[in-house]
Order: structure tokens, then C-alpha cells, then sequence
């Protein structure tokens, strides 16, 4: 029994239950046992080829997963000849170490231009919380670096007596950091998590001598892990294989502090988190007039002058740096989408900018994209730090969509969720829907209405791990929680969807066993989203975890799903047993 005291008058009692194995899984164990009691290594193995999809799996896998089950639940250290009971078994599904809904390892082809990758992208690396006031540190990059982050922002400041570089949000209240400190940073860190390179964008507002003083502390820093063009324009982009532990300078416009610091915007500061779900459903939809986009065409012109005038002045040791430029022609983002066939370089765009050329140029932004790098930053009024809907960048194929890592909520949930594929490794290639060229030069649009292409049930069965995680009281001070999951799709819009389960009262061990059906157009750019939360009758639903996952990625069978907090930091026990099956 579990006793909660209320008002400190009397206490309410509630049976603790033995935890349900699901019935799918007690009959996938007869099946494969022949009604036996214990599961042998060749039954495992039989197990794994044809219920979990794991072709290539060997007899030695199975006889790997008894004797870790066997070391966890019964302190045998050898194999032995052990076989796993029912009870033994239901662990093992349960344990995401050995039974990961997605593969953990980088499995995608590498040798393809980095313009046909995604690539996680911060913005602000340098920052530790809000835009205005927070500390500028090498700790933040440090942390997005050991998760994977393959793109490091730094904006160049002078110091107040012009003869060192800084490395601030200009025109804010935020707490300078040497820029030194954080080259050493990422020089130690950028491959820990990955060999594959780190591009470090450099926003800089310098004189030619301070330029020339961090092309000295660049090459010093990093010699030969440097990578440098052998001519000003690349014709095309070397592929990240090419690329291993290398580092990549880019360059970027000072254009965006001044946007960010004239932008004036009515209202409350930007959080995301109320009527988020309705966001993704129209990608590319615009509530701006007819009028403003004029303005829009305007506001790129004026980059085109300051980036022409950065590279006529800026010195000739620091240009040679620089292999990835940002390019802005004359006429707006339509002119600059049309490309070069002789070379290739980076466009940048805000959020505003990026859903803008979505809806009047979305395939000309697809095309572009195939041969040429797109950046996408956030508006300058999120202070909070907070974050937009990255699906509008992927489905037109912009591969940096720069994020405040510093920040949470939902958008970076889809963020984190995307770059869980190709093992983590922060480069995660391109679907061929958004590299192929169709007759008359036409090419992919995300609006563009598709047959189902296939159709992914899930399956929730149970839940375990918030009495390990949380504190017994809370989620509710008078009683065990009341959970339920919310499972959809995030992508194109014609996929993206929300569903529900029903709530189950008073349980730490929550079983649903509720199924979902949810017909895929584009499962190639489609992200499955889990949300648990504790329902409150009388206040805002308690948060319970969550986990964002892609699609193209799932494997099939039964699977042991780890859920995350807010911030993105995996949760040591919570997990969902959860059923993955393409039709």
C-alpha cells in the first residue's frame, strides 16, 4: 500500500500493483518458446529476426542480451547456458540499452556534398541563457559540442580599447568572453561526440587589424585542423567523409545584430509553447500583408551592400580563412536563389525571411538548396531565448537551422529528435525527394498533395520510471499520478497530426495498451512525437517526458523508448514499451 495524507486529518490509501506485461508481449513469448517457460539464445535469436526486424542479427547478440539480463536481475556474471523466463524477458524489452527504438550508429552515406546533409546548427553558441543579460561562456558551446552540435555561432566584438576581440551579443547587457578561450574550447571538444567537421560562423564587427589578429589566433589554434580552399569559390561542397576532424570558417553579415537591434515587435516576448501544435500544420503560411514584402526584398539589399564591403576591406590573412561565404545578390532573396552554376556558397536567412521565400518561392528555395548551403536564424525579438518550427527550413531543404540550444520547449524537442538519426552524429543526409529534379525542372513542395506512401501504427502499451525519477508527491500531493500520452507526427503538413490516450488514474505503472494509425505521404521528413503528462483536474497538466524520434529511423517490433525532460536531458529510468510496426 501507498499512503498519502490529506490536510494532516486522514490518509488515503492506494494498492501499489504488480506491473501488467502487456499481452503482445506474453504472446510473442509463447510463440517463440512454444508455450515453454524459458526462452533459449536460438529462441531469442529467432525472436529478434522475425518479430523485431533484426536481419542481421547472430547468435552471439542473443546470447549477449541473456547474459546482460542475467547480470542485471540476477548477479550471474557467464552466460552459461541461461535462458530468460517471461519475467526476464519483459526486462529486456523494457531496456532501451539493448532494445533502442532506433539505431545508434552513423549508417547513412557520408561522401555526398554537405549541401545534401542537415546539419545541427546553434545560433549564439556563446550565450548561457536569455539574449539581453545572460553570460557569454565557452560552457555552452562546450555543452552543444558533446551533444552533437556540428555548428558553432561567435560574434566578434573589439574590447573596449580596441586591441583585443570579444566574443557578446552586441548591444545587450550580456557579459563578454575572450574569443580565445573559446577557440580553445571547440579545438578540445569538437570531436567528442563525432569526427565529422565543425563549422564555426563567425558574425565579426572588426577592424582589418583585429581580423588579421584572429586569423593569427585561428591558425595557431587549430594548424592543420584547419580546412582552407585552394581558391576563393568552391564549385562544390566536399562531403563530411572528406572532411573528418577538420574545422570550417564561415562568414556572416553583421546585418543581423542591426535587424535584431531596430526590430520592434508588439506584445508579450516570444514563447512557444501555447498553440505550438497548430504551427507546423501549414508550413509556409504568412499572416504578413501583401504590403510587407516589399520591405522583406529591401531589408536583403541592404546585406548585399555591408557583405560587399566586409570582403572589399576585411584583410586578406582573414578572407583566406573563410571557406564558406555568405552570398546576397542584388534584387532581393529571388535573385539570390537562382545560384551560380560555377560556385557555391551560403545564403542567410531569418525566420521571418526563411516562411517568406517558403510561400512565394518554396521551389526555387528546394533547388537552390541542392547545390548551395541555406541558413536559417531566429527573429531577434525571441530575448527568451525561445525557438521557431524547424520543419518549415527541412522541408525546403535548408540545411543549418540555427537554435538556441540554450533554450527548450517543443521546437527544440523536433530539433534534438532529428539529429538522433545517423547515430548522432550531427549530419543527418538529405531524403532524395529533396535532391531529385523531375521533368521541366521541377522539383519537391512541401504543399504538393501525395499518395500514402505507408502508413506507421504505434502502439503505447506502458509506462515505468517516474517512482524512480520523481519524488513521490510530485505530481500530485494527495494521490499516485494520473498519466496519459500524447502521440502524433510532425512533418509535411498533410502528415502532421496529434493523438491522445485515455488517462490512467492513480498509477506509477500507467498500462494504455492504445493503438495509432498514422498514414505517411512523406515519411522521409516525418518525426514521430511522445509527450506524457499528469493530468491535474484543477491546474496546468503536469509535464512527464517526452521524446521526439524520426521516422525513417524506427525500428520495428517492440521497443524500449527513453523519455527526456524540457531541456532535452534524458530521464535515468523513465521509459515507454511501445510498439512500432509499418503497413
Amino acid at each position: 500500500m501507498e499512503n498519502y495524507r490529506v490536510c494532516l486529518c486522514f490518509t488515503r490509501k492506494f494498492k501499489i500493483n504488480e506491473v501488467q506485461i502487456p499481452m503482445e508481449v506474453r504472446g510473442a513469448f509463447a510463440r517463440f518458446t512454444g508455450d515453454g517457460s524459458l526462452m533459449t539464445a536460438d529462441q531469442l535469436l529467432r525472436f529478434l529476426i522475425e518479430f523485431q526486424g533484426e536481419g542481421e542479427a547472430t547468435i552471439s547478440d542473443a546470447e549477449r542480451i541473456i547474459q546482460r539480463i542475467m547480470q542485471r536481475r540476477h548477479h550471474i556474471e557467464q552466460f552459461a547456458g541461461h535462458a530468460l523466463s517471461l519475467d526476464d524477458f519483459h526486462h529486456f524489452l523494457f531496456c532501451d540499452e539493448l532494445n533502442s527504438p532506433i539505431r545508434s550508429w552513423v549508417h547513412q552515406d557520408m561522401g555526398a556534398p554537405l549541401s545534401h546533409y542537415f546539419i545541427f546548427t546553434g545560433h549564439n553558441s556563446y550565450l548561457t541563457g536569455n539574449q539581453l543579460s545572460s553570460d557569454c561562456s565557452d560552457v555552452p558551446i562546450i555543452k552543444a559540442l558533446k551533444r552533437g552540435v556540428r555548428v558553432i555561432e561567435l560574434d566578434l566584438w573589439p574590447n573596449s580599447t580596441k586591441d583585443g576581440v570579444l566574443v557578446l551579443h552586441g548591444g545587450t547587457l550580456t557579459t563578454p568572453v575572450a574569443l580565445i578561450k573559446c577557440l580553445k574550447s571547440i579545438k578540445e571538444y569538437a570531436f567528442c561526440s563525432s569526427p565529422y567537421p565543425v563549422v564555426i560562423t563567425l558574425e565579426d564587427h572588426l577592424t582589418p587589424d583585429l581580423q588579421t589578429e584572429v586569423a593569427k589566433m585561428v591558425t595557431q589554434t587549430f594548424g592543420e585542423m584547419l580546412f582552407c580552399t585552394q581558391t576563393e569559390c568552391l564549385e562544390e561542397f566536399p562531403s563530411p567523409e572528406a572532411l573528418k576532424y577538420k574545422i570550417i570558417l564561415s562568414s556572416k553579415p553583421p546585418k543581423e545584430y542591426l535587424e535584431a537591434k531596430g526590430v520592434e515587435e508588439k506584445g508579450k516576448l516570444l514563447y512557444e509553447e501555447d498553440g505550438w501544435d497548430k504551427e507546423f500544420l501549414d508550413i509556409g503560411s504568412d499572416d504578413k500583408s501583401e504590403s510587407d514584402w516589399s520591405e522583406y526584398s529591401q531589408d536583403d539589399e541592404d546585406v548585399n551592400d555591408f557583405d560587399h564591403n566586409l570582403h572589399q576591406f576585411g584583410a586578406p590573412e582573414y578572407k583566406s580563412l573563410i571557406a564558406i561565404h555568405a552570398r546576397k545578390r542584388k534584387g532581393g532573396v529571388r535573385a539570390s536563389l537562382i545560384g551560380d552554376p560555377k560556385k557555391v556558397g551560403r545564403l542567410s536567412l531569418s525566420e521571418q525571411s526563411l516562411a517568406k521565400a517558403a510561400k512565394r518561392h518554396g521551389t526555387d528555395l528546394v533547388r537552390f538548396t541542392q547545390r548551395n548551403l541555406v541558413r536559417v536564424y531566429p527573429k531577434g525579438t525571441r530575448f527568451n531565448s525561445s525557438n521557431y518550427n524547424p520543419l518549415i527550413g527541412w522541408t525546403h531543404g535548408a540545411q543549418m537551422v540555427a537554435f538556441n540550444m540554450q533554450g527548450y520547449g517543443r521546437s527544440l524537442w523536433l530539433m534534438q529528435g532529428m539529429f538522433r538519426s545517423n547515430g548522432g552524429c550531427g549530419y543527418v543526409k538529405k531524403p532524395d525527394i529533396l535532391l531529385e529534379r523531375w521533368p521541366h525542372n521541377q522539383v519537391f513542395a512541401p504543399k504538393m498533395v501525395f499518395p500514402v506512401k505507408k502508413t506507421l501504427k504505434v502502439s503505447i502499451y506502458m509506462g515505468d520510471g517516474w517512482n524512480l525519477d520523481f519524488n513521490r508527491t510530485y505530481f500530485d500531493a494527495y494521490s499516485p499520478p494520473d498519466f496519459y500520452c500524447k502521440v502524433g507526427i510532425a512533418g509535411v503538413p498533410a502528415d502532421s497530426k496529434m493523438r491522445k490516450t485515455e488517462t490512467k488514474d492513480d498509477e506509477w505503472t500507467p498500462v494504455w495498451d492504445a493503438e495509432f494509425w498514422f498514414p505517411l505521404t512523406v515519411p522521409e521528413l516525418a518525426l514521430l512525437r511522445i509527450e506524457v503528462f499528469e493530468y491535474d483536474v484543477s491546474e496546468k497538466d503536469d509535464f512527464g517526458g517526452q521524446t521526439c524520434l524520426p521516422v525513417w529511423e524506427l525500428k520495428p517490433g517492440i521497443r524500449a523508448v527513453p523519455l527526456y525532460s524540457h531541456k532535452g536531458e534524458k530521464f535515468e529510468s523513465v521509459r515507454l514499451l511501445v510498439q512500432f510496426q509499418f503497413v
